[in-house]
């Protein structure tokens, strides 16, 4: 399936012409030319030329010479020209008259090594679809775990003999509570674990209606893919031949059908035409407090709020509520009796940019591809700048 991105990526350039982007939207410093190497990004290479590097589509135009001129391979040189007298400038590329390089060298959005993880092994469902997807309620021989060639026992499975499922392991639930009066809806994430029954999974881990006199919403459950299935003998339970894991397989991972495409990947940097509201960062992997640039975080907005793949959008660190110590002073009458006076919110700070790769209904993956700061959990999201 990688193997498919470049001819995907081909396809979307093929359709692009020449926008002149002008002076002032070119980096200080650019070079006038630039030769391709192996491991270079669009991302990389766009950010060389200009401070915004999702406007490569209005400043690329190839080389109508070359056999697939709309593909950038290493090698090729990237001349900046000037038009109109200095007023605009637009990006071509020379390379061999006719191609022998396979479509996989060609250089690609981003280094999918950044994100393969989250395209191949990570999905995000519904409330009604993640309740209803069948369990492993048992392994064979009453062992703890399932191995690679093992059988498993599946309660609520309907299939036939030879047909061939993934199991996956919930993750995350994402939900949302709205906010008080005028106040935006907050959102969260809580860790889930199946293992000891669904019961105490709900009752400890989902979000209640009325809570607290607020209403919550659940934006999708996270499940990882653990291992591949093929069902032996149909039944309740059914039995299933574990045929690749990278796990161990434990009662209460649960049943998913095999996706004829598991992921959307037609990509390419561009602006938002709009941002939806409370946009912000749900959670991020390898790290406790804060990520940066090539690491992936979760979002709290997908494809049912306009959300696509290749979007890119500034990270802004909402302004911190402190108190001004200066004037109203712990110990101090002033502070005593003016408490909301005493609070002042803080400017909201630029943090980077992050560029969308993967979309669910309410959900999507970002990939952070900048930043002067760390990213933190709730961290908003805006138009690129």
């Amino acid at each position: 399936m990688l193997k498919k991105l470049p001819a995907l990526f081909a396809g979307m350039l093929v359709a692009l012409s020449a926008f002149a982007v002008s002076d002032s939207e070119l980096r200080n410093g650019h070079p006038d030319t630039y030769t391709v190497k192996r491991g270079d990004t669009l991302w990389d290479i766009s950010a060389r030329f200009l401070k915004k590097p999702w406007l490569w589509p209005e400043i690329w135009q190839a080389n109508p010479q070359v056999e697939n001129p709309h593909l950038i391979y290493p090698g090729d040189v990237l001349n900046l020209s000037y038009l109109n007298g200095g007023g605009g400038a637009r990006l071509s590329s020379t390379g061999p008259r006719v191609r022998r390089e396979p479509l996989e060298e060609a250089i690609l959005p981003i280094d999918l090594k950044d994100i393969e993880q989250f395209l191949k092994n990570m999905r995000v469902v519904d409330d009604e679809t993640f309740r209803g997807l069948p369990h492993v309620v048992a392994i064979e021989e009453n062992k703890l775990r399932g191995i690679n060639g093992g059988l498993v026992y599946v309660r609520g499975l309907d299939a036939k003999p030879g047909d061939a499922f993934v199991v996956v392991r919930p993750t995350n639930l994402y939900y949302s509570v709205e906010g008080r009066k005028n106040e935006p809806p907050t959102t969260h994430v809580r860790p889930l674990d199946t293992q000891h029954g669904q019961n105490k999974m709900i009752w400890h881990n989902n979000p209640v209606k009325n809570m607290f006199g607020r209403n919550s919403s659940v934006l999708g459950y996270e499940v990882q893919v653990i291992a591949n299935a093929q069902v032996t003998r149909t039944g309740d339970p059914s039995s299933l031949l574990i045929t690749y894991s990278d796990f161990e397989i434990r009662a209460g991972d649960l049943i998913m059908p095999i996706e004829a495409k598991p992921y959307d990947s037609q990509y390419l940097p561009h602006p938002p035409s709009s941002v939806p509201t409370s946009f912000e960062v749900l959670a991020f992997t390898d790290a406790l407090n804060a990520v940066g640039p090539k690491q992936v975080v979760a979002l709290s907005r997908g494809a049912a709020d306009g959300i696509e793949n290749g979007h890119v959008f500034t990270i802004y660190h909402p302004g911190d509520r402190i108190t001004d110590k200066y004037k109203y002073p712990d110990d101090g009458a002033r502070q005593f009796f003016n408490p909301k006076d005493s609070k002042v919110t803080l400017p909201e700070e630029y943090v980077g940019h992050v560029m969308i790769f993967r979309t669910f209904d309410r959900v999507s993956y970002g990939l952070v591809m900048d930043g002067l700061r760390p990213v933190h959990l709730n961290d908003v999201l805006r138009a690129p700048e």
